[in-house]
């Protein structure tokens, strides 16, 4: 039933996310930003605002899409081979390990905003400077897998 859909299913797990992907390389640069604002003034304020549209506006939503959308794949390609044996290769796992810790980093990200919003952040901005490089580092070996090793 859902290999009718496939190529449906596929283009909105791609937007899904890329939409998230978006979030998660922005989030933390708006952190480093906040790291330098002073606590309680108009750019602390207005940086909050941003970090939570941004979180729970688009971030939770996409990523919880982009889960159903690539579980739905996952049960498409298990109709598509007639069962559960496709799972067999690393590369199925390789990927949902890196999905997953990309899911970790985004709470991570969610509770340094929950440390923001409470005027409580202790991290400094070169942690975040680091941070910001990560997703783009997990998204690449996730495309590399997803295109080449389960193609």
């Amino acid at each position: 039933m859902l290999i009718a859909a496939y190529d449906w299913l596929r283009a909105f797990h791609i937007l899904a996310v890329i939409a998230w992907m978006a979030g998660l390389l922005y989030l933390p640069r708006l952190y480093v930003y906040h790291c330098e604002a002073t606590p309680g003034g108009e750019l602390d304020e207005t940086l909050k605002l941003q970090e939570r549209r941004l979180l729970k506006l688009i971030m939770n939503p996409a990523m919880i899409v982009a889960w159903l959308f690539g579980l739905a794949l996952v049960w498409a390609n298990v109709e598509r081979a007639g069962g559960w044996s496709i799972f067999l290769g690393w590369a199925w796992l390789a990927k949902l390990l890196l999905v997953s810790a990309m899911t970790g980093l985004h709470h991570v990200f969610a509770v340094r905003f929950k440390r923001f919003d409470a005027g409580t952040n202790d991290w400094p901005h070169k942690r975040y400077r680091i941070l910001n490089e990560i997703p783009f580092i997990l998204a690449i070996a996730i495309v590399l897998i997803a295109v080449v090793a389960l193609a």
